[in-house]
C-alpha cells in the first residue's frame, strides 16, 4: 500500500443493497474523504451462489465504480462465513465444542479450522478472486478471512483430533517425548499409542494442563494455516499486492499473534473501545502499541472501529460528540496509517443492524456523518505523519502461551492477564511514556526499561534473554508468579522463581493469594492486594515490606543489582497510587523521560515522526504544553 497518506474508509458490503444505492454510496464516500474501503468480507454466497458457479457481475460493477472514483479497495476473500450450500453438502466441516455439540450454520465462522474441505474451498475462492481482480487498478490490498477465532477458536471434532496428533508429532517426534512434556505419569495418563492422544474434551475433573496448553498452541496454528492457505494462492497470482487479515489485540486469547505477525504484509487491527468505560482510551492505547510492535514498529491499519454505538454491548451507548475524532487521532498518534469503520452503511437486517455506521438508517444527514466527514478532511492534512514511526524506550512483555497457561484451572490464585497487563501499563500511560509490546524472546537491547507482568510460563530461551538484558545493563520491573514453569508447564525445581532466582536475588518460599477484598498495608504507604509472596532475600535490597496481613514485616518489593543492570521485583499488587509512584522511581532509575512532562492528568502525549499529538481524554478544557485543549480535544503540533 502507498503510505503517502493517512487512509480513511470503512467496510463496504454492497451486496446488501441495490445498484442505485452503490452510486449514492460512492458519491457520499468522495464527499466524506474516503480513500479506501474493505469490500465484501461476507460475500461468499453472493460470489458463489451455487457450488462452482461464480457470479462476479455485481462485484465487477462495484470495483469499477470505486476505481473510477479514486477509492482504493482492500478486497476481502469472503471466506469467514461459508454459504448455506457448503454446510449442507459438507456437514462434517461444522465445528464441534468441547462438550461434543456440533454447531450449526446460521451465524458466522461456522467451520472447523482443521477441515481440509474448508481450506480447499476457501483457497479456491481466493484463487478465483485473484485471477479476476489481480490486475484491477482499484486493488490495493487483499483481506483474507475475518477476525480469525473470534467465535470458534478451537474445534474438538475427529478431524481436529487427527490434525492435533500430526501437530504433536511435528513438535515432539515420538510418544516418549510427548509423555515427558505432558507429565503423564501423573494420574496414570501415560500414552502408549498415538490413537490415545485426544483433544482436551469434557472430562470428569481437571484436565492435563500441558495438554490444554498444547491444544491452544495447536488451535492457533490451525487458524493460521487457514490464513496461509489463502495467502499463498494470492501471493502466487498477485505477488505485488500485500496480504493481511484483521486481528483483535487482547480481545480474548484467540491466537499467538506474535507467531502470526511475520505472515502479515501489514498488521490490521479491529478495535471497539467501550464508550461507557472511563478508562477505555488507556486499553486502546495498549492495543495500538501492541499492533505497532507486532509489525516491528512499522505503521499498521486500524481496519475496523465504530463511528458510534456497538451493537453487542447493551446498553448500546453512542460515542459522545468528539469522541470518535479523539480516538481516531489516538490511533494515528500511536502508529496507524488508516482509520476505517465497520461499516459504511448501516444494515437494514441481520444480527448487526443496530451497529453504528458512517451512513445511518436515516441517511447521511446526521451528526455521525458530519463528524466523519470533518475527520476525513482533517486526516487528509496529516500526510507528513504517514509512514513515520513511534519511538519507545520501554518494552512490556506479553506472551500468549503464558496467558493461556496462567488462566488454566488449579493455580494458586485467579490471575487474569488483562488485569495484570493493565496494572503495569496504566501508570506508564499516565506518565506519558510510550511502550512497545513484545514477546519475551524479542531483542530487548534497544530498551532502557523492560516490564514483565507475571510471566508464569517461561521457556529457557525467554529466561536467558531476560537475564542477558539485565546483565548487559538493562532495567527490569517484574511481578510475582514469574519464572515458575517451563514451556511445557512443568515446575522449575530448586525454589521459586526458578528461572529468575539469581537474577532477582531472592527466593519465594510460599505463595499467599489474597481474597478479593483483602488488603495489606505497605510500610512505605499505600496498600496491596490480590497476592503476597513470602520472599526471602538472597542479595536483593528491600524497598517495601508488608505492614500487616499474613506476612507482617516480610519483603514486598525488592531491587537487585545483576551484572551491569538492575531488577525490581513486585511480590504483591500495590494499589494504583503506590504502583504509579514505583513506576516513576523505576523510570527515573532507567533514565526514561516522558514525551512531555508536566501535563494535566488525562492528557496523552505521543510523538510520531515530526509531530507530537496532544489528546485530552477529560471532559474539561485544559492547558497542555502551552496549548489550549477543549474537552475531548486533539491537537497535532510540530516538534522541532
Amino acid at each position: 500500500m502507498k503510505l503517502d497518506r493517512i487512509h480513511f474508509g470503512a467496510d463496504y458490503n454492497p451486496e446488501q443493497w441495490p445498484p442505485e444505492v452503490w452510486r449514492e454510496d460512492v458519491r457520499l464516500m468522495r464527499e466524506a474523504g474516503v480513500t479506501i474501503v474493505t469490500l465484501g468480507i461476507f460475500s461468499w454466497a453472493s460470489v458463489e451462489p451455487e457450488p462452482g458457479r461464480h457470479d462476479f457481475s455485481w462485484l465487477d460493477e462495484v470495483m469499477d465504480l470505486l476505481g473510477d472514483a479514486g477509492i482504493a479497495v482492500s478486497l476481502a476473500t469472503g471466506t469467514a462465513s461459508p454459504p448455506a450450500w457448503f454446510s449442507r453438502l459438507h456437514p462434517e466441516t461444522m465445528p464441534v465444542t468441547r462438550d461434543g455439540v456440533r454447531l450449526s450454520p446460521g451465524s458466522r465462522q461456522h467451520y472447523c479450522p482443521s477441515s481440509p474441505l474448508y481450506r480447499r474451498a476457501a483457497a479456491g475462492l481466493a484463487a478465483e478472486l485473484g485471477k479476476r481482480y489481480g490486475g484491477h487498478p482499484a486493488l490495493a490490498l487483499w483481506h483474507v478471512g475475518n477476525e480469525y477465532g473470534c467465535h470458534v477458536r478451537e474445534c474438538y471434532c475427529e478431524v481436529s483430533a487427527e490434525d492435533f496428533r500430526a501437530w504433536l508429532r511435528g513438535r515432539y517426534g515420538d510418544l516418549d517425548a510427548l509423555n515427558a512434556a505432558w507429565s503423564t505419569t501423573f494420574w496414570s495418563q501415560r500414552l502408549g499409542d498415538w490413537a490415545e492422544v485426544l483433544p482436551p474434551r469434557a472430562a470428569p475433573t481437571l484436565r492435563n494442563p500441558a495438554q490444554e496448553l498444547d491444544y491452544r498452541r495447536f488451535s492457533s496454528d490451525a487458524l493460521l494455516a487457514c490464513y496461509r492457505a489463502e495467502r499463498e494462492v494470492l501471493r502466487e497470482l498477485t505477488p505485488d499486492v500485500p496480504v493481511t487479515t484483521n486481528i483483535m489485540g487482547m480481545w480474548e486469547p484467540v491466537a499467538d499473534y506474535a507467531s502470526w505477525a511475520p505472515d502479515f504484509d501489514v498488521v490490521a487491527l479491529d478495535l471497539y473501545p467501550e464508550p461507557k468505560d472511563p478508562r477505555a482510551h488507556i486499553d486502546a492505547a495498549f492495543f495500538h502499541d501492541q499492533m505497532r510492535s507486532l509489525g516491528g514498529g512499522r505503521p499498521y491499519l486500524m481496519m475496523e472501529t465504530a463511528t458510534s454505538a456497538i451493537s453487542y454491548r447493551p446498553p448500546n451507548r453512542p460515542k459522545r460528540p468528539g469522541l470518535n475524532r479523539l480516538w481516531s487521532h489516538q490511533a494515528v498518534a500511536r502508529g496507524a496509517d488508516a482509520v476505517m469503520y465497520f461499516q459504511w452503511r448501516a444494515s437494514a437486517g441481520g444480527a448487526e443492524k443496530f451497529h453504528s455506521a458512517v451512513v445511518s438508517h436515516g441517511g447521511a444527514g446526521d451528526r455521525v456523518f458530519r463528524e466523519v466527514k470533518a475527520l476525513g478532511a482533517e486526516l487528509a492534512g496529516l500526510s507528513r505523519v504517514a509512514g513515520t514511526r513511534v519511538p519507545a524506550e520501554v518494552a512490556l512483555v506479553h506472551d500468549y502461551p503464558n496467558w493461556w497457561s496462567l488462566e488454566l484451572d488449579a493455580r494458586p490464585g485467579e490471575l487474569r492477564i488483562a488485569e495484570r497487563v493493565r496494572a503495569h501499563y496504566d501508570p506508564l500511560w499516565h506518565e506519558n511514556v510510550t511502550v512497545d509490546v513484545v514477546p519475551p524472546e524479542a531483542d530487548l537491547s534497544g530498551y532502557r526499561l523492560v516490564v514483565v507482568p507475571n510471566l508464569y510460563l517461561c521457556g529457557d530461551a525467554a529466561a536467558a534473554n531476560l537475564r542477558r538484558y539485565v546483565e548487559g545493563g538493562g532495567h527490569l520491573l517484574m511481578s510475582f508468579f514469574s519464572g515458575i514453569a517451563d514451556a511445557c508447564d512443568r515446575i522449575r525445581l530448586g525454589g521459586h522463581p526458578g528461572a529468575f532466582r539469581d537474577l532477582l536475588g531472592l527466593r519465594v518460599e510460599e505463595f499467599w493469594p489474597l481474597s478479593e477484598d483483602e488488603r495489606i498495608a505497605l510500610d512505605t504507604g499505600g496498600e496491596a492486594g490480590l497476592w503476597a509472596d513470602h520472599v526471602v532475600t538472597e542479595g536483593a535490597e528491600v524497598l517495601a515490606r508488608y505492614a500487616g496481613g499474613p506476612l507482617p514485616g516480610e519483603p514486598a518489593i525488592t531491587r537487585h543489582a545483576f551484572g551491569a543492570g538492575v531488577a525490581t521485583y513486585l511480590g504483591t499488587r500495590p494499589d494504583a497510587a503506590a504502583m504509579r509512584a514505583l513506576t516513576r522511581d523505576v523510570l527515573r532509575l532507567a533514565g526514561v523521560e516522558p514525551v512531555l512532562a508536566g501535563l494535566p492528568d488525562g492528557v496523552e502525549a505521543v510523538r510520531r515522526g515530526p509531530r507530537v499529538f496532544l489528546l485530552n481524554h477529560t471532559d474539561r478544557p485544559v492547558r497542555a504544553a502551552g496549548i489550549e485543549l477543549g474537552p475531548l480535544g486533539a491537537v497535532v503540533v510540530e516538534d522541532a
